[in-house]
């Protein structure tokens, strides 16, 4: 039986593959803290931790109709970014998937009430909610595959558990698969308008869109910390007022797939919390307890979807 292994909510925000120069240029002379905490959070888990495959919760890749699950046996080239394509720009990247953990996760998606497809055409885009987290946590581990899994635009949080749930179910029917998960995205998304924008470039909450805003990053970042998902699923219809990225759909996955409100573990934290051009950033990485994802035992996602 397969199981998930670790699980990450964590900011990729374009800052973080800029130059260190100009990171602290932004920053009022300082390092953000995003940066020295990908390098600990790879030396720490990502090059220490038993795992075989890393699934991407991508809230930068939104699908309409379906869930797509990329199914490719090997994803290479260069990535430039439509939206900063100044500031990421040539991008090299290389790295195995996982088709069979792509197909097994697609089987799962009728049990579960959704639609998933798995799709290995070599011309379908790469974002980098993905290319800028493997740069820092997957480049030079060659035997370490790397699948995405895109939000639906058009699915609620009900249609992103349940994602989750077949998630789970397709790592657990591959004997002995041992999975990461990465949440790729923000807590609260809303940027400063274009003529303003430049003023709050610098790290500090307190550039923030709004005060609002914070104060709700903030209490889900400290129910995080204690483990308190249920507080978190419990509150979803408040914390949509204040725009999560993709409606926090990278999140509600990955809670899908460790039990939802059931789950227990508690966060990590590998930043600060951060300001973005006014949208709110933090790395927490969520270990497995001894004890399972639920605090008793390994979640049966089969019985998360009654």
């Amino acid at each position: 039986m397969g199981e998930i292994v670790g699980a990450g909510l964590l900011a990729h925000v374009p800052t973080i593959v800029l130059p260190e120069q100009t990171r602290k240029e932004l920053n009022e002379g300082r390092e953000i803290s995003l940066v020295p905490g990908l390098r600990r959070l790879r030396a720490e888990v990502f090059e220490e931790l038993d795992y075989d495959t890393v699934v991407v919760l991508d809230s930068h890749w939104a699908t309409t109709v379906e869930f797509v699950v990329t199914s490719h046996r090997r994803r290479a080239g260069l990535f430039t970014s439509e939206e900063l394509p100044r500031g990421m720009c040539r991008m090299p990247y290389d790295y195995p998937g996982d088709p069979e953990l792509a197909r097994s996760i697609a089987d799962f998606a009728d049990r579960h009430g959704t639609w998933i497809t798995p799709i290995e055409d070599p011309f379908l885009p790469v974002y980098y909610a993905t290319i800028n987290l493997w740069k820092y946590l997957g480049d030079g581990l060659p035997d370490k595959k790397w699948i995405s899994i895109g939000v639906c635009q058009t699915g609620d949080v009900e249609d992103h558990l349940r994602l989750g749930r077949a998630l789970a179910d397709g790592v657990a029917a591959l004997p002995g698969r041992r999975v990461l998960l990465i949440a790729s995205g923000a807590l609260s998304h809303t940027f400063w308008p274009l003529r303003e924008l430049r003023a709050h470039e610098s790290s500090d909450p307190s550039h923030i869109r709004t005060p609002e805003a914070r104060a709700a990053d903030e209490r889900r970042i400290a129910w995080f910390e204690r483990g308190e998902h249920a507080q978190v699923l419990a509150t979803m219809p408040e914390f949509l007022t204040h725009r999560p990225e993709a409606r926090f759909g990278h999140y509600l996955m990955m809670i899908g797939a460790l039990g939802e409100d059931r789950c227990t573990a508690p966060g990590r934290p590998y930043s600060a919390y951060e300001n973005s051009v006014g949208t709110g950033q933090m790395h927490l990485w969520f270990d497995r307890p001894a004890e399972g994802w639920t605090g008793t035992s390994d979640p049966d996602p089969s019985e998360a979807a009654a």
